[in-house]
């Protein structure tokens, strides 16, 4: 058997581990799927009416929420990350001659798979509460390739902060400022109606170019600008949450 062949075998075993993990956790389900929907109708039909975004306002919130189903499902990935690590599990995962990486990319994929479902959700919704977007069928492609990738590079990130908190309880914490920041984006009121200081901080923060290049895709008015923003914020956080992962990954296990 090749190393690779090896490597994905042990891959996917990780993969249905960690799917079983998160089925069989329903806080993990409820933050990842439920609650995104929650603030969904909290905002729509609650605050919605107050914004003034110069189109409907579920079509112009719908991206963002995108980004928060994405950001509220990765604490269970920090948790899970650390618990592996904290309780001797990759350990023992090592005695079995088990590939390293496929513990981290089974956390991975796992998340992006989470997130997915959290969008499908989002969008189902979304449209029972009329939702009406101007996307061909090559912007809902970008769209969900967008999707995808800003979860590969979240899940990435959390993987990476997982592993570096010394406890469970502190894992879950680090995850805040991911989940904070699509609050300080455009996610549900334009950056430029925001005060000084914190529209700055909006617009130069990475959930800002991703929620404008999914609204640009959905609603058929995409940037260019804002497309190769997002796509280099991704990039790069993937690249540094890998990095850091793999780093941290070979000092304490």
């Amino acid at each position: 058997m090749s190393a690779l062949s090896t490597a994905l075998t042990d891959s996917s075993i990780m993969l249905r581990r960690n799917v079983k993990h998160t089925v069989r956790n329903p806080v993990a389900v409820f933050n990842a799927v439920l609650l995104p929907i929650v603030i969904m109708l909290m905002f729509v039909k609650v605050f919605g009416g107050a914004f003034s975004v110069g189109s409907s306002y579920i079509d112009y919130a719908t991206p963002g929420l995108l980004v928060m189903a994405i950001s509220y499902g990765l604490g269970a990935t920090a948790t899970a990350v650390n618990d592996d690590m904290t309780k001797g599990v990759i350990n023992r995962f090592k005695v079995m001659d088990v590939s390293r990486g496929s513990v981290l990319t089974g956390h991975v994929v796992v998340t992006t798979l989470r997130c997915l479902v959290a969008c499908a959700a989002i969008i189902g919704v979304a449209f029972a509460m009329g939702f009406d977007p101007a996307a061909s069928a090559l912007d809902w492609l970008g769209a969900l390739g967008m999707i995808v990738l800003l979860a590969f590079a979240a899940g990435w990130l959390t993987v990476a902060l997982g592993l570096a908190a010394k406890t469970v309880e502190s894992a879950g914490m680090a995850t805040v400022p991911l989940i904070m920041l699509p609050f300080l984006s455009s996610a549900f009121v334009p950056a430029d109606s925001m005060g000084a200081g914190v529209r700055q901080f909006a617009e130069y923060q990475p959930f800002t170019p991703i929620i404008e290049t999914l609204r640009g895709l959905l609603l058929g008015n995409l940037s260019s600008g804002d497309a190769y923003a997002a796509i280099a914020w991704c990039v790069g956080l993937a690249l540094v949450g890998y990095l850091w992962a793999v780093s941290t990954f070979k000092k304490r296990a």
